[in-house]
């Protein structure tokens, strides 16, 4: 198996910017706020502006092994790569398909509230029909299918236009909240604090659910091998960008104890954000806020295509899925027959989405499960860097500390999350979520015994890396230029 670069994306295509967008995109910060403020504030109350808080220190610990990682192996597949070159091939594959199985699943979830939103610009009844709003949300689905097929410049260009008009209208609103004198409660620091939470068990709650704001960003180390300088544009990109969403979610969060009562939080649920904004902007905040929720949920559509589509990539030039998933058009450089492939799955999904119940209960059960597989391939690169770090990490105390130490505590912090949240899932979310992954035990089997290169991997280890010599007292004598070896701008 090669880890060099240029087999057949289009390579140097994104800057810095171009993957902060993506990564803020991701994130998807205004669909997060919509579809989960009012589950996180229903499950700690006032102590939300804290779990997110808290949420977002091993957050950065899993961001810093994504940064770290990207600097010693560029590859689409990300954790699939890094992991199986460091902890086991098994496992690396496992990472893969339980980003490939939550990136598929969120792509359903997603454009059922995108349909939804769409019909309640015009009409609030229509976004109740769950066969009308699937329709809706299958289009805006194919319509981001066609853009990501075009190539990744085509897709930056309009994820600038979306996410653009979207920070926008939340950057006026997180001002006109912070001025806004609400009828509510006035701010308090003890939001920010560990004396909100009802013990452990509480904490523990809306850690389950504030954990997930976050996930996405990673998607600027999927595009790794179409952005210049790789080595340290992703993972920078993908701090910045999670460093954006956060500062959003805590204000949005804060406005929400401010201005809106517990009665208004329970009964606006997924549409808590335009009830934020009718009380902000009475006529028009309302509208604006749906907007900015719509085009978020259509943003990270596609993104997530991004994601699912480069990993099956990976995998499929590495011959642990089928082989065809390699192949890139000649013209627009992307992996065409990936994208096909999901494209095709997901309508089938969209069709069996009309049969399950509401747009609601889709989308609580989806979210559920896609959170077990997130907390899975994030938790295993957070190991994953310590494993390819461990012969440099004692060079420099900042090493120690972002390279190691860090990200093994944002490792323990997800697989934490997977054990507790087991227990307060729905039945569906716990099978969706675990059987999603156990199919994956199948392709997996059967390429390796087919004798697939990923198998047999080069080791990973950045002591390898590094071209640096130490003198005595550990510090660097000769630093290593920019694109290769340690990180040096953390």
């Amino acid at each position: 198996m090669t880890h060099s670069r240029g087999r057949g994306l289009q390579a140097g295509a994104l800057g810095l910017f171009d993957t902060v967008v993506m990564a803020v995109a991701g994130s998807a910060p205004a669909y997060s706020l919509a579809a989960t403020t009012a589950v996180l504030v229903g499950t700690v109350g006032l102590a939300s502006p804290a779990a997110l808080l808290y949420c977002a220190i091993p957050m950065l610990g899993i961001a810093l092994a994504f940064s770290y990682l990207s600097r010693i192996d560029v590859n689409a597949g990300a954790s699939y790569s890094w992991v199986g070159r460091t902890l086991h091939p098994f496992l690396g594959f496992l990472s893969g398909w339980a980003l490939v199985v939550s990136a598929t699943l969120f792509m359903v979830a997603g454009s059922l509230p995108a349909g939804s939103l769409t019909l309640a610009l015009f009409d609030e009844e229509l976004a109740a029909d769950t066969a009308l709003s699937t329709a809706v949300g299958a289009g805006w689905f194919l319509l981001m299918l066609c853009v990501v097929l075009g190539g990744a410049r085509l897709t930056v260009r309009a994820q600038l236009l979306m996410s653009g008009v979207e920070l926008a209208i939340l950057v006026l609103f997180a001002v006109l909240a912070l001025l806004h004198s609400g009828d509510a409660r006035p701010f308090d620091w003890s939001w920010l604090g560990l004396g909100r939470f009802e013990g452990v068990s509480g904490f523990a709650s809306g850690a389950l659910v504030a954990a997930f704001y976050y996930w996405g960003w990673d998607v600027t180390c999927n595009l790794s091998e179409e952005t210049r300088d790789s080595r340290r544009t992703t993972g920078v990109a993908g701090l910045i960008g999670l460093g954006v969403v956060f500062l959003l979610f805590e204000v949005f969060t804060i406005a929400v104890n401010m201005v809106l009562t517990p009665d208004q939080i329970a009964d606006g649920g997924a549409n808590v954000l335009a009830v934020l904004g009718e009380e902000i902007w009475p006529g028009w905040g309302g509208r604006l806020l749906v907007v900015a929720v719509m085009l978020s949920t259509i943003a990270t559509l596609e993104t997530t295509l991004i994601q699912v589509t480069r990993s099956l990539f990976a995998m499929g030039r590495d011959r642990t899925m089928p082989a065809a998933l390699g192949r890139v058009h000649p013209r627009w450089n992307t992996p065409w027959v990936a994208i096909v492939v999901v494209g095709a799955v997901a309508l089938v999904m969209f069709v069996a989405a009309i049969t399950l119940g509401t747009v609601g209960d889709i989308l609580a059960d989806a979210i559920q499960a896609i959170g077990l597989q997130i907390a899975v391939y994030y938790g295993l690169a957070g190991l994953a860097v310590v494993v390819a770090y461990r012969r440099v990490l004692l060079r420099s105390p900042a090493h120690l500390l972002l390279g190691g130490v860090w990200p093994l505590l944002g490792s323990a912090f997800m697989f934490w999350v997977f054990v507790e949240s087991l227990g307060e899932l729905s039945a569906a979310a716990v099978v969706i979520g675990l059987g999603g992954l156990a199919l994956g035990v199948v392709p997996m089997l059967r390429y390796w015994r087919k004798g697939s290169e990923y198998y047999r991997p080069a080791r990973l280890d950045a002591s390898r890396t590094v071209r640096t010599e130490y003198d005595p007292s550990g510090r660097p004598a000769v630093p290593p230029r920019a694109h290769e070896g340690l990180p040096t701008d953390f």
